[in-house]
């Protein structure tokens, strides 16, 4: 059905206004940015010979916007080719062409009488029907739409972004009174599918849904430091990944949103909710106040709780603010055991559940903060949102928590958290204490098919609301069992002939290394498939695709010499990759997040891809000082090399692509920008929404079969051979005198030359894709013998980072 919305405007071009108009680009949405007209030109403006007729100085803000868009970094748009769907233009010149506009999205300063005014004269150019909605964190719609007609009001609405807009997956939908139901859906299917966003439903409130629960847990946090003693950088050490959180913690957090910012916040639910029972911790403590007024507004001023400074031959160290002498002091590493033991527990609930009931600091201190947020959630029910599902991914999808306030308190088990609470003074919310007494005794269960809430309205469970495309695995599961698994790996059988292989790592189920357990299932997989299947998928609903192979067990066994095992191991690794594409059956692979090394070839290894767009693919072997083994080479050689026919004098130059993204370990920061990479190829597919992404690769699959699928047939390559490993011998020679490159990067480099160029052939002998993956075989098992390899490999191991360079 055809969309509501094809063009889009932004008024505002500042920090949000600009991220939304680069999200409207990345889903392909014509959108037009504007901003007020400059008062005066500048000295920069007069000595650029701009005058105020001029289009340059007109535009001057909307044009900053855009250039922000173009140099921000995590970079705001998918690929820069998107920015030509972004024109600019003013309030006073162009704002005629909202007529064009189907979706108008307000982001101007946060003050009523600007918006008013503002709506005021967007009424006079929209087209009838035209959706207008403002992303204020927190005005009430009552007095932005004040003055305007019953037309526009039914079609408008709040729909709060979260910065930055690309990497935040949240977009809340605030109704007003009078808003029309079916504006509200259209907004709703156009963020979930076109935008790819995680649609929270809230109501109109202060600060709506995530900001309402996140902010209040934050600022407990800062009252339970002080009145605890407890140094920040210890809390950020408690309040991070131990309880389910970013790694910038809470204070890190504050520094990193700007205290500034933060404060406005603050004060915004202090002043707007006055009879609000959590008004104790909307009071500013002096030591924030005092950061403030120094202007020590956090990341920005690089200076906040935490200040950076440069210390000798350029390093810099973090100080972290002592409260009670009010200088910043050096970090320590705080001596916790229920933190320390937290780093090894996978599950967030179970990981959560050991901090909070530990005696030590660490659990004290998380306790307090967690039972003052998981009350004060509880008792916002009916006020900000009608679901506890709308609040947890608030705070889930708003402010990157692993769970939920009413996950962690099923997590913690509720009956003994709630005796807990009112033995401590707190008072629990009675509908909770209804649950409980009804017999319910948790939030979330596992119903016959999917998971299901405790709906306060219906005292009932209900099924969790999803679209009929937002295929889960779990549930899948539920109602077949697989087909074939281990602990690493499932066959899930999806329905209408379409297998699908899942990973489901027991040792790191967030990254999916791949491990024995997984290349057994993929194998059998795709046996499986070929015999009852029409039609294969390998897709999983993890954290990250893969981040590449278990480098632990292969360092074991290279400092054991065990080369043959290590031999077997890649020719079992390449009869995985190739096994897809050699498969008689239709394979599709659908990867998103980190897709690196392993993960990357078996993406490349299926007919075709359906990638999510935030994927961030690359061969990055060399990082750890080996080179692609899983068939990396052989695949990106038939991809830069498709179209280029013979007869040719040389195809180095196409070639050198490949070479350049295997030595230089490139990895794609989006979709689009793997597919200039040459890892996707111009049909492959990209799907905006993860949610989405199963359906869209079992669809592709079900297609390719319908259309009567046929395997390729077994490829040769002409290669430089000889010639073109002297030739590019000859440049790392220069690159190593010229101390660019060590002495181990030209031997990883040239063996990356040598499998790219066929090895000892010439242009007129094609090589078989047999030769290819012999060559890798041998180079990888050759470099495994390496010393500085063996170091590299330690040294990622004893970091704890995935397999990148």
């Amino acid at each position: 059905m055809k969309s509501r919305i094809e063009k889009v405007a932004v008024l505002g071009a500042g920090v949000m206004g600009s991220g939304i108009a680069a999200h409207m680009a990345n889903a392909g949405v014509p959108c037009l940015m504007m901003d007020i007209v400059p008062n005066d030109l500048s000295e920069e403006d007069k000595k650029a010979g701009l005058t105020k007729e001029d289009k340059r100085f007109r535009n001057k803000f909307a044009l900053k916007g855009l250039e922000n868009i173009q140099k921000s970094k995590p970079s705001l748009i998918y690929d820069k080719s998107f920015m030509k769907l972004i024109e600019v233009g003013n309030f006073e010149d162009d704002l005629k062409r909202l007529a064009e506009c189907d979706w108008v999205i307000e982001v101007v300063v946060e003050r009523l009488d600007i918006k008013q005014q503002l709506f005021a004269k967007v009424e006079k150019v929209v087209k009838p029907g035209t959706i207008v909605s403002s992303n204020t964190s927190g005005l009430p719609i009552k007095g932005m739409v004040e003055g305007r007609s019953a037309d526009f009001r039914k079609n408008f609405l709040v729909t709060h972004f979260f910065n930055p807009v690309r990497y935040m997956h949240l977009l809340e939908i605030v109704p007003g009174k009078e808003t029309d139901p079916k504006t509200v859906k259209d907004i709703a299917d156009f963020g979930t599918f076109r935008l790819g966003k995680g649609i929270v439903y809230g109501k109109d409130t202060p600060n709506f849904v995530a900001n309402r629960i996140g902010v209040f847990s934050m600022m407990a946090t800062i009252h339970a430091a002080l009145e605890m003693g407890y140094r920040f950088d210890e809390v950020d050490a408690i309040t991070g990944p131990a309880l389910g959180r970013p790694k910038s913690a809470s204070f890190g957090t504050a520094d990193l949103v700007g205290l500034d910012t933060f404060v406005h916040v603050v004060n915004t639910l202090k002043e707007g909710c006055p009879d609000d029972e959590g008004q104790w911790a909307f009071k500013i403590p002096e030591v924030l106040e005092t950061l403030v007024k120094k202007g020590a507004l956090g990341r920005k001023a690089k200076a906040g709780f935490f200040k950076v400074v440069k210390k000798d031959m350029g390093k810099k160290e973090i100080l972290v603010l002592d409260p009670k002498s009010g200088e910043y002091v050096p970090q320590e590493k705080p001596d916790i055991a229920s933190i320390k033991g937290a780093k090894k527990i996978h599950d967030p609930g179970a990981r959560i559940k050991s901090v909070v009931f530990s005696d030590d600091r660490g659990g004290v201190f998380s306790w307090r903060i967690i039972r003052d947020t998981l009350v004060y959630s509880a008792n916002r029910m009916g006020e900000i949102a009608d679901t506890i599902v709308d609040i947890d991914a608030g705070i889930k999808w708003g402010f990157n928590w692993e769970l939920g306030p009413f996950e962690i308190w099923d997590a913690l088990g509720v009956k003994e958290t709630v005796a807990k609470m009112e033995k401590e003074g707190l008072k629990v919310p009675a509908w909770v204490k209804e649950m409980l007494k009804a017999g319910c005794p948790s939030f979330y269960r596992d119903g016959a098919h999917t998971t299901e809430y405790y709906d306060l309205g219906k005292k009932a469970y209900l099924p969790i609301p999803k679209p009929e495309t937002f295929l889960i695995l779990k549930d899948i599961k539920k109602a077949r069992k697989p087909v074939f698994e281990n602990p690493g790996a499932s066959v899930v059988d999806l329905g209408d002939g379409i297998a699908c292989i899942e990973f489901h790592s027991a040792t790191q189920p967030a990254m999916n290394p791949i491990d024995d357990q997984i290349i057994e299932v993929m194998l059998k997989g795709i046996e499986i498939a070929e015999r009852d299947f029409r039609g294969l998928v390998v897709h999983h609903q993890a954290l990250q695709f893969c981040a590449g192979a278990n480098i632990a067990m292969l360092l074991e066994a290279s400092k054991a010499k065990r080369w043959d095992d290590i031999a077997n191991l890649v020719r079992s690794f390449q009869a995985m990759t190739t096994g897809l594409r050699r498969c008689k059956i239709p394979t599709v692979t659908a990867p998103f997040g980190f897709t690196f090394g392993g993960g990357a070839e078996i993406t490349m290894g299926g007919d075709r891809i359906c990638a999510n767009s935030e994927l961030y693919m690359g061969l990055i072997e060399v990082g750890v000082g080996l080179v692609p083994a899983g068939g990396g080479h052989l695949f990106l050689l038939e991809r830069v090399l498709e179209g280029v026919h013979a007869p040719i004098l040389s195809n180095l130059p196409f070639i050198q692509k490949a070479f350049e993204n295997i030595a230089m370990a490139k990895v794609s920061t989006s979709a689009e920008e793997a597919r200039k990479l040459k890892y996707l190829r111009p049909w492959d597919k990209v799907e905006i929404s993860r949610e989405k992404q199963l359906y869209t690769a079992k669809q592709m699959a079900i297609a390719m079969a319908e259309e009567g699928y046929q395997p390729p047939l077994p490829k040769t390559y002409a290669l430089p051979g000889r010639d073109g490993i002297a030739t590019v011998k000859m440049l790392l020679h220069n690159m190593k005198y010229t101390h660019w490159v060590t002495g181990h990067d030209v031997k990883i480099a040239t063996h990356v030359a040598t499998i790219l160029c066929g090895g000892d052939t010439t242009l007129n002998n094609p090589v078989s894709e047999q030769t290819i993956l012999d060559l890798e075989r041998e180079a990888f098992v050759s470099l495994c013998g390496e010393e500085k390899t063996q170091e590299r490999i330690a040294f990622m191991l004893e970091k704890g980072k995935p397999l990148r360079n």
